[in-house]
């Protein structure tokens, strides 16, 4: 850890010693000694920035967390101030102008018009003092929202409920159990133990009888970090607004929409309460069947509390459907998952993914694959880390450490990573996976083949560098395999015996495909929604508390009432856990829903395994990144634009 911070610094110097050559040559500007030498200033503080970034994010320890703290206001500063190096800005207008500059076609021309955008959007024109002020914004943006972050981290990984009473643990499965039972042995601990990581949260969530206990980590998960965290939102939000007004912009959801399909946040916040309105009537029928399930079952008349909904509804989704999805795990044993992805990327992409031994890596679990191409070539190599750690943060994400390119007519691969946080092995089984487990695990791949396919010679333009409300597209693309016979049979198989899923249970599964869907959409768009108001309609002298503000919203969304202290935004990485990231971008999930839910209908139409419909969403999609403009590939690939009306069909909630 002793050398982060001077490799660091080192490769600031660099990167601002390469900038500063750009904004001076005493020769003739062409692309490539401008716009070429700018995209490749920072590929190595990109480079070494993501790797700090990414350990802190997977084994995170005291040493290497100050470490990036130390380190990241420097690199923060850094970045912000390219776009305000005033000699820098006029050698890209100088260039612009340039006979060669008008000259440029396809994805260099697309180039320069997004980087002397993006220059003005983000302070070019500012004076002086502007810029300065922008620099220090930034600055504290980044510290703060790792705070944030690492505040979640410390509080999920402080929690632990241990019980030695066997009779406490009725209802849980018994999968559920063993690894509760390996927890505790793993610490020297007698009994079970369980924490607020997924795996362990959601089955007492789920399936625990035992109420108070599920109420106590019902509150305990929502008020993760709450102390802290809540002044830390107030003070984000406010750091954004006046980032965004300083930059000419109304608010920070029009200045981080600009560039997106959306293009502001009153267009995005419009989707959303579309999507409202469409679902609230199911919503309403959904809640209402479920209370009287529950009164039906106890005689409790009762308004359910928000921590036996998802108890009640999997035993009304239990009845009605004749089905428990822990029926599905031992069908899902993570490695012939993994299997029958790389087999099925085979069939639509021409790709093959091969484990290669070997590879140094952050922890035992970790595995390292190669992507190769039809011909043998390398594509691209990446990570996969799948199980909980305390140090590590939870949920599940993909990440790009490498663009690849050529260099001299030779390739030089991609180089990615996918996390998760899946049920780990236990001592007499592996690890078996939830049939959400699996839709995430393809997801999380979906991001990977975007990065691992591209061939954009613009590395600012390449892979995942694209729209935020587009880049969901091809993971969410993904789950639909998810729920295909044909393609479960691939990797569907009990760890046991080698069965397939059997008929029945497969014809469960698509049959409770849209239980409770309106709940779930319901979700997203609360969360969608309480994002893009924070962003755009909140102003702490008139609305008041933050944390009231959005548990007001939120309330909407919700078929039970919250409790007083409700703090999930306190632990909302994904909105405050990074200076921008999903921060009022959250909707994206559901826009580009839309645009997966229109997509896949080729693939059923045209077979889903079919090649010739794989290689056409891989050459207009997966390998184009920012290339064009996103709208535009959508076209492409479809031959018209999307259908807003695919998803809800999907969902169920529309003929």
């Amino acid at each position: 850890m002793e050398h982060i911070r001077p490799a660091v610094t080192r490769l600031v110097e660099e990167a601002q010693a390469a900038i500063e050559e750009i904004a001076s040559l005493p020769v003739t500007r062409t692309y490539d000694n401008t716009l070429g030498a700018l995209d490749a200033a920072t590929e190595t503080l990109d480079y070494a920035s993501s790797v700090i970034q990414h350990l802190e994010n997977v084994v995170s320890t005291p040493e290497i967390r100050q470490a990036w703290n130390d380190v990241q206001p420097l690199v923060s500063e850094f970045y912000s101030r390219v776009p305000l190096n005033a000699c820098l800005w006029s050698a890209l207008k100088e260039y612009e102008c340039s006979p060669d500059a008008r000259s440029l076609t396809g994805v260099r021309a697309r180039f320069l018009k997004k980087t002397i955008d993006s220059f003005r959007r983000h302070g070019a024109d500012l004076d002086d003092a502007g810029k300065q002020r922008l620099a220090e914004i930034d600055v504290e943006l980044a510290v703060i929202c790792t705070k944030f972050a690492q505040s979640v981290l410390d509080a999920t990984a402080g929690f632990e409920y241990i019980t030695e009473n066997e009779a406490g643990l009725a209802g849980l499965p018994v999968a559920a159990a063993a690894a509760a039972r390996e927890s505790a042995e793993a610490r020297g601990k007698q009994g079970w133990r369980f924490t607020l990581q997924q795996p362990s949260y959601h089955a007492v969530m789920t399936y625990l009888d035992d109420t108070v206990i599920r109420e106590h980590f019902y509150r305990s998960y929502n008020t993760r970090a709450a102390d802290e965290n809540t002044v830390r939102v107030a003070k984000i939000l406010e750091l954004r607004h006046e980032k965004a007004r300083l930059l000419g912009f109304s608010d920070f959801a029009d200045f981080a929409l600009k560039e997106r399909m959306a293009k502001s946040g009153g267009r995005a916040l419009s989707f959303l309460r579309g999507l409202q309105v469409q679902t609230q009537a199911a919503f309403e029928r959904e809640n209402i069947a479920l209370e009287a399930f529950r009164a039906e079952a106890t005689g409790d008349l009762r308004r359910l509390e928000p921590w036996e909904v998802g108890y009640w509804a999997e035993k009304q989704r239990a009845r009605e459907f004749d089905f428990d999805e822990e029926e599905l795990r031992p069908y899902f044993p993570l490695e012939s998952v993994l299997t029958g992805l790389f087999d099925l990327v085979n069939k639509l992409y021409g790709i093959q993914v091969v484990e290669t031994a070997g590879k140094p890596v952050w922890h035992p679990d970790v595995k390292y694959y190669d992507i190769l191409d039809a011909d043998g070539s390398q594509l691209a190599g990446f990570y996969a880390d799948w199980f909980p750690r305390e140090t590590k943060r939870g949920g599940a994400w993909m990440g790009s450490f490498l663009s690849g390119k050529n260099v001299d007519g030779v390739w030089s691969p991609h180089l990615g990573m996918m996390c998760g946080n899946v049920t780990p092995p236990l001592n007499d089984r592996p690890a078996l996976l939830s049939h959400r487990d699996v839709e995430t695990v393809f997801h999380e791949f979906g991001h990977l083949l975007h990065h691992s396919l591209s061939r954009v010679e613009v590395r600012s333009l390449s892979g995942t560098n694209v729209a935020w409300d587009f880049v969901e597209l091809p993971s969410q693309l993904m789950e639909n395999w998810c729920w295909e016979r044909v393609s479960l049979d691939l990797f569907a198989r009990h760890w046991k015996t080698g069965e397939t899923l059997p008929e029945s249970l497969f014809e469960k599964v698509v049959r409770a495909r849209n239980f409770r869907s309106a709940n779930g959409q319901m979700r997203q768009l609360g969360f969608g929604i309480v994002d893009l108001s924070l962003h755009t309609l909140y102003r702490p002298d008139r609305d008041g508390d933050v944390l009231e503000y959005a548990n007001r919203i939120l309330q909407e969304f919700s078929c039970a009432t919250f409790p007083a202290g409700h703090a999930m935004i306190s632990a909302f990485t994904h909105l405050f856990g990074d200076p921008v990231g999903y921060g009022a971008g959250y909707y994206s999930y559901k826009w580009a829903e839309v645009l997966d839910a229109d997509a896949f209908t080729r693939f059923r139409q045209e077979g889903i395994f079919n090649r010739e419909t794989g290689l056409a969403f891989r050459r207009n999609i997966l390998e184009k990144g920012d290339s064009e403009d996103p709208a535009e590939l959508f076209r492409q690939f479809m031959g018209r634009d999307p259908d807003p009306g695919a998803l809800q069909r999907r969902l169920g909630l529309a003929e």
